[in-house]
């Protein structure tokens, strides 16, 4: 029996089999079906400040993922007229308070619901341990795997009807969000196509022999089960979950969210007609369906050669489509509750090195941030116009990035929570960035 007199921020279903089994029975009392009984009540959970949101915190996530490390003076932190600018110049935004490089001309008329991070410092330079340190808050330890953002945001919120995974990765790279020590089923469900045309999702024989096929598996889970569970609940194991997920996954209508093929030309041309435009576009179709994270990747931000020819492509990408997704969210009435994360492992060095590129640079690098109750328009922390590096105890960690957007999302972002083994951890040791919420 756990005791949390002196433990007020553990997860109130964090303390061991007996404790899940009691909640398990409650969910399944109350109507909830398939892996929602792995999901804790919001209601519960939630952090709500009403003056701010009166009443009701951010519903999902979109993670526009710069995989390879963005430049930082070539996107969010032009400084033009100095060295380290390299040549690169800037433009006015709709904010007073922000210039972006000239690159993105769209999303600098999107800024008002944008807010920038400019001087996040992590101790990471190498793309996988950086990667996993941004996405999931920490960095990577040989004894647990953490969770990413998208991961915990899906445990941590109310299931609600969707039926199809709620955790999203497009073209992701090889470091999309997973589960960590919440489990596989929180891994993001990944495609690669921006069609709409998912893999698999079609039985390969007949609806009669298909429907044989499932009578099988359950004869053979019923033997598993029997004799195995006796101190939980037999009646169903998590690979039966999982098969009964998977089932109802193929048949749904909200498979179509996936699809923008039918959208008006207009609005794909809107975002701007690429494969990193369109998942963007499926990603505002998710959101409405009821999916909580959607990551895209927009890959191939190592410029350690010819930097500015290579932004200069990819920043192409990223204005039309970052800028309609704001747009567009906006003009659907769903920015208020989606939250919108753009950035990458780590920035750029603010030298030129003799191939015309620049290397990595954790010492100092931006991360945007707009939607779902963050004040937009603002700029948080600046970088040395003559180059050097944010100081750790002066620039913004990681992990208050990430206190930030669960505290937007109505979760403690201090909330304890036990691993599998028992260990109890954080979502975030990060500490909220309170002129973002205000």
């Amino acid at each position: 029996m756990c005791d949390h007199s002196k433990e007020s921020n553990r997860h109130p279903w964090s303390c061991g089999t007996a404790a899940h089994m009691s909640r398990r029975t409650l969910l399944k009392a109350a109507g909830f079906s398939g892996l929602a009984w792995l999901t804790p009540a919001a209601e519960l959970l939630a952090d709500q400040d009403p003056k701010s949101r009166n009443g009701r915190p951010a519903q999902s996530v979109i993670i526009l993922w710069l995989g390879g490390g963005p430049s930082q003076l070539e996107t969010f932190d032009p400084h033009a007229g100095r060295k380290i600018a390299g040549g690169t110049t800037a433009i006015k935004t709709a904010s007073r308070q922000i210039e972006l490089a000239a690159g993105l001309p769209r999303l600098a008329e999107q800024m008002q619901d944008v807010s920038i991070i400019r001087n996040v410092v992590t101790r990471e330079g190498d793309h996988e341990r950086a990667a996993y340190n941004v996405k999931t808050g920490y960095r990577p330890d040989p004894t647990l795997r953490h969770p990413s953002l998208g991961a915990t945001a899906c445990h941590m919120l109310q299931p609600g009807k969707t039926e199809i995974p709620r955790h999203i990765s497009i073209l992701p790279d090889n470091w999309y969000g997973r589960g960590g020590y919440l489990g596989q089923q929180y891994d993001a469900f990944r495609t690669s196509t921006t069609n709409g045309r998912l893999r698999d999702m079609k039985a390969r024989v007949n609806e009669e022999r298909a429907k044989s096929r499932l009578e099988d598996i359950d004869i053979v889970e019923q033997s598993f089960r029997k004799g195995r569970l006796k101190n939980l609940d037999s009646t169903r194991t998590l690979h039966s979950d999982t098969i009964s997920r998977a089932v109802t996954m193929m048949s749904s209508e909200q498979l179509s969210a996936f699809d923008v093929s039918n959208e008006p030309k207009e609005l794909i041309s809107k975002f701007g007609n690429s494969d990193f435009g369109r998942a963007c576009l499926a990603a505002v179709k998710l959101i409405e369906t009821g999916v909580r994270c959607v990551e895209v990747t927009l890959d191939g931000w190592d410029t350690h050669l010819n930097n500015h020819e290579i932004i200069g492509r990819l920043n192409n990408s990223l204005d039309a489509a970052f800028a309609a997704l704001i747009s567009e969210l906006k003009a659907r009435d769903r920015l208020k509750d989606t939250i919108v994360m753009c950035g990458g492992e780590f920035g750029r060095t603010p030298t030129i090195n003799p191939a015309a590129g620049r290397d990595h640079w954790p010492h100092g690098f931006s991360i945007a941030l707009a939607g779902g109750g963050i004040a937009g328009g603002q700029v948080i922390g600046m970088t040395d116009p003559d180059g050097g590096p944010v100081k750790q105890d002066q620039g913004t960690p990681i992990a208050d990035v990430h206190a930030t957007v669960l505290k937007s999302l109505g979760i403690t972002p201090d909330l304890e929570v036990d691993t599998s083994i028992g260990r109890p951890m954080k979502l975030s040791e990060g500490t909220p960035i309170a002129k973002l919420l205000a």
